[in-house]
């Protein structure tokens, strides 16, 4: 249990300051906690009690949860690698806050946003963006610049979401919602009323920590659109402004649709450029996501 601990918080650094926090509630371990005799403690947040059911370094009992080994728990925060965690937690706290240069980032993006409505702005940003994509434009027909285009924007997106979301919290209250429903059906199953109640205050509770899921999520959100945006510009561009060569202005032989003009409609009112990128932008990211472990679901 000892290495399970360490090991534990190695990975997780914020994880000491949350065991601490319940090594103090429970009496060094002696006692049963519950999630609402600690939530309103600074040093631990809903995804981190969740991961910590998740890891079993808490199980639970009748009347809560407990530390699985009090001793090995107490071993662990006392270790030179734990002692540098507990300030990792208040770097992994400030990490999800916006700063100046996501502001800024996201004000850009909806500054750039504009370009689809203003052709001032579209001329500006599909013209730098040409800039890059016309070399590659020359030796490529213009399906398969879309189609790099959709791996360069994919990439940059799950490279962003790897670094910039806290995985292990996402995940954390992912698992601590899945742990409620079990527990929710099980206590059903047994008509435990007593217990119904205690569940369903813990899902009041754990509202707060969907926001703070959608909180880490759409962190990336401005830096990612600073790049599509561009990209989407310059499609708009090349497509609507009439800068394709003629030659490649008919179209492509799409999927389940056949011979289509890239301005043609088909899914409904998206044209075919749109809906070429987005098959394109979708398969990359699933392969791309997966050895990141970016599929944000427990395991």
């Amino acid at each position: 249990m000892t290495t399970t601990v360490g090991t534990t918080i190695r990975e997780n650094p914020g994880l000491a300051a949350a065991l601490e926090a319940i090594m103090d509630e429970s009496d060094d371990g002696e006692e049963t906690v519950e999630w609402k005799d600690i939530k309103d403690r600074d040093a631990i947040d809903s995804g981190q009690w969740g991961r910590l059911i998740q890891t079993d370094a808490l199980v639970e009992r009748e009347n809560g949860f407990a530390i699985a080994d009090p001793d090995a728990v107490a071993e662990a925060l006392e270790s030179d690698a734990t002692a540098g965690s507990s300030s990792a937690d208040l770097d992994e706290s400030s990490g999800s806050s916006w700063r100046t240069a996501d502001k800024v980032a996201g004000l850009v993006s909806l500054t750039l946003m504009t370009g689809y409505y203003f052709s001032p702005i579209r001329n500006v940003v599909g013209g730098a963006v040409d800039v890059v994509f016309q070399p590659l434009n020359d030796v490529l027909p213009f399906y398969a610049v879309i189609l790099s285009l959709a791996l360069i924007t994919g990439l940059f997106t799950s490279l962003l979401q790897a670094k910039m979301v806290d995985q292990s919290k996402v995940k954390g209250i992912q698992q601590k919602m899945q742990d409620l429903n079990e527990r929710e059906k099980a206590a059903k199953e047994r008509g435990d009323d007593d217990a119904l109640d205690k569940i369903q205050e813990e899902k009041m509770d754990a509202i707060g920590d969907q926001g703070e899921m959608m909180k880490e999520n759409f962190r990336p959100m401005a830096w990612i659109m600073l790049l599509t945006i561009p990209a989407f510009l310059w499609m708009y561009w090349m497509i609507r402004d009439g800068h394709l060569d003629a030659a490649v202005e008919g179209g492509m032989i799409l999927p389940f649709v056949g011979e289509t003009g890239w301005r043609e409609g088909v899914a409904g009112p998206m044209p075919a450029w749109i809906v070429w990128y987005f098959l394109c932008s979708m398969g990359f990211s699933q392969l791309i996501r997966k050895p990141l472990d970016l599929n944000a679901t427990p395991t």
